[in-house]
C-alpha cells in the first residue's frame, strides 16, 4: 500500500548578483508543479529576499530533486533548502 505525500517547505533565498531574468522562468516551473498536484502553496517574501513553496512528495528525495530542476537552483540565483514539513 502506498503511503500518502508528505508536504515539504522549500526555501528559496536570492544569492549576491541575482539575476530577475530567472523570476519568469521559476514561475513557469512552479506552474508545472501546481498542474501536476505538486504543488500546495508559494509565494514571495515581502522584503524581497526570496520566497518559498510547499511541495507533496513520496520522500524528501523526490522533493530534493524537484527543488534541484528550479531554474532558481540550476542557474545559481537562489540557494534553495527543502525541509520536511509537519503542517
Amino acid at each position: 500500500m502506498a503511503t500518502a505525500p508528505r508536504r515539504y517547505l522549500v526555501m528559496a533565498i536570492r544569492q549576491p548578483g541575482f539575476d530577475a531574468g530567472v523570476i519568469e522562468p521559476h514561475l513557469a516551473y512552479i506552474g508545472q508543479l501546481r498542474a501536476q498536484g505538486r504543488l500546495e502553496l508559494s509565494g514571495g517574501f515581502s522584503d524581497g529576499s526570496g520566497g518559498a513553496y510547499v511541495l507533496r512528495a513520496a520522500d524528501l528525495a523526490e522533493a530534493q530533486a524537484l527543488a534541484d530542476a528550479d531554474p532558481l537552483h540550476l542557474t545559481g540565483a537562489s540557494r534553495l533548502t527543502v525541509f520536511e514539513w509537519n503542517a
